[in-house]
C-alpha cells in the first residue's frame, strides 16, 4: 500500500508528541544527564512496599479488568463510593477517554493559554475546537474559563488545581464559589494530579456526585508511580460508568494495580516524601534567589523560577542547564515561559543545578 487510508481528521494532524522525553533528549547529546528535574515525577520514588507488592504479581495474568480493589480502597480512602471512581493509565489515559466521550468535530472545549498541553493533544485528535483564556497573575483564572466556556457552549473545560506549569494554586473556597458560574451543560475537568502536594484547604469540597465537576487524581507524583502509569477520577456514577463505553479494559497491568494498591496503604512514607518535597521547594527557591532570580511559591511537586526576561532568554538559559546534564522544562506561553521549571530532587540532584546554573545564566547574558 503506497497510501495510507488516515481518516481525514487523522491525516491533517503532526507528527508530534506533546513532549519531547528526556531519553530523546539525553540520545541527541550523546550523554546521559546527570539530574533529570524536568517531568516532575518524585525522585524520592515509591514506598518500599510497593516494590514488594509489584514483584509478587502473577505477570501471566491480564489485570483485573474493574480495577476492583483499587477502586474498593480509593472509595474508602476518600470516603465515599466505588461508583464514583474510575482507574486508568494516568491522567493522560484518563483525559483521552474522556474527550473522546464527549469531544467530537465542530465541539468546543475551553482551556488556559499555556496549561498543560495533553489535554489539548486529546482535543486536536478528536476534532474539537479548543478556546483560551490567558493566566491572571500566573494563575489559572477560574472566572475568566467559565465566561468563555458560557460565550463557546463548551462543553468541558480544564483547569488544573495546583497548576501546571506554574505550581500556583487557588483555594478550595476560590473554586467553590466560581463553580455558580459554570454554564449548564459543561463539565470542570479538575485536573488535580498535585493535590496532595497543596496546603490544607487547596482542594474544593465537592459532592462526587455533582454532574459538572470530574476530579483528575494521579500516582506519578507524590506517590513516585510515574512509570506505572495509574490515575483515577473521581465523578458522579453515570459519568464514571460511560468510561466503560470507551476505555481500554485491560489497559491497566496487574503489577501496576498492586503497586498503586500498596503505595495508597503507606500513607507514612507519603507523608515522608511531602517533607522532602518542601525541603527541596526551599533550596530551589534559595539557589534561585543566590543567582538574583525569584521562585514562584509552588504547591506542587516543582518550582517555576522567574529568569528576569523574556522567553527567549528563559530558552537560553533553560538550553545552558541541558548543556551542562540538567534536564529542566520551561512554560510554552507568554508571559509564563519567562520562567523555567524545576522539579524537586534529591540533594545532589540540587547540587548538580546549583553549580549549572550560574554558568547558563552567564551564557544567557551573553547571548
Amino acid at each position: 500500500m503506497t497510501d495510507l487510508r488516515l481518516t481525514p481528521l487523522a491525516a491533517s494532524l503532526p507528527s508530534t508528541v506533546p513532549f519531547v522525553g528526556p531519553e530523546a533528549q539525553e540520545r541527541a547529546r550523546g550523554a546521559a544527564f546527570e539530574a533529570r528535574l524536568g517531568a516532575n515525577e518524585s525522585v524520592f520514588g515509591p514506598s518500599p512496599k510497593v516494590a514488594e507488592a509489584m514483584a509478587a504479581v502473577d505477570l501471566w495474568k491480564y489485570g483485573d479488568p474493574e480495577n476492583h480493589d483499587l477502586r474498593q480502597a480509593l472509595a474508602a480512602h476518600h470516603g465515599i463510593d466505588a461508583q464514583h471512581i474510575m482507574v486508568g493509565e494516568g491522567i493522560d489515559g484518563l483525559l483521552g477517554y474522556l474527550v473522546r466521550l464527549f469531544v467530537g468535530p465542530g465541539d468546543h472545549v475551553v482551556t488556559s493559554l499555556g496549561a498543560y498541553p495533553t489535554f489539548n493533544y486529546h482535543v486536536a485528535g478528536y476534532g474539537g475546537t479548543l478556546h483560551t483564556v490567558p493566566y491572571s497573575d500566573d494563575h489559572e483564572d477560574p472566572e475568566a474559563l467559565f465566561a468563555k466556556a458560557a460565550e463557546t457552549g463548551a462543553k468541558l473545560v480544564y483547569l488544573a488545581n495546583p497548576d501546571n506549569p506554574m505550581g500556583t494554586w487557588h483555594d478550595g473556597k476560590t473554586l467553590e464559589r466560581a463553580l455558580d458560574r459554570l454554564p449548564d451543560g459543561c463539565v470542570l475537568v479538575l485536573d488535580e494530579a498535585y493535590i496532595e502536594c497543596a496546603p490544607p484547604g487547596t482542594a474544593p469540597e465537592i459532592d462526587p456526585g455533582d454532574p459538572r465537576v470530574i476530579r483528575m487524581r494521579t500516582f506519578s507524583k507524590v506517590y513516585g508511580l510515574a512509570g506505572a502509569r495509574v490515575g483515577y477520577a473521581i465523578g458522579a456514577a453515570p459519568l464514571i460508568d460511560a468510561f466503560n463505553k470507551v476505555r481500554n479494559h485491560f489497559g491497566m497491568n496487574r503489577a501496576a494495580q498492586a503497586g498503586a494498591l500498596a503505595a495508597l496503604q503507606d500513607q507514612s512514607y507519603l507523608g515522608h516524601v511531602q517533607e522532602q518535597i518542601g525541603g527541596a521547594r526551599d533550596r530551589i527557591a534559595r539557589i534561585a534567589s543566590d543567582n538574583g532570580l525569584a521562585a514562584l511559591p509552588s504547591a506542587t511537586n516543582f518550582v517555576a523560577i522567574d529568569c528576569g526576561a523574556d522567553g527567549a532568554f528563559a530558552k537560553a538559559v533553560l538550553d545552558g542547564l541541558i548543556a551542562r546534564g540538567i534536564f529542566v522544562r520551561m512554560p510554552f506561553a507568554a508571559p509564563q515561559n519567562r520562567c523555567i521549571r524545576v522539579s524537586c530532587g534529591t540533594a545532589e540532584n540540587l547540587d548538580a543545578f546549583a553549580t549549572a546554573l550560574p554558568a547558563a545564566l552567564n551564557d544567557a547574558r551573553k547571548g
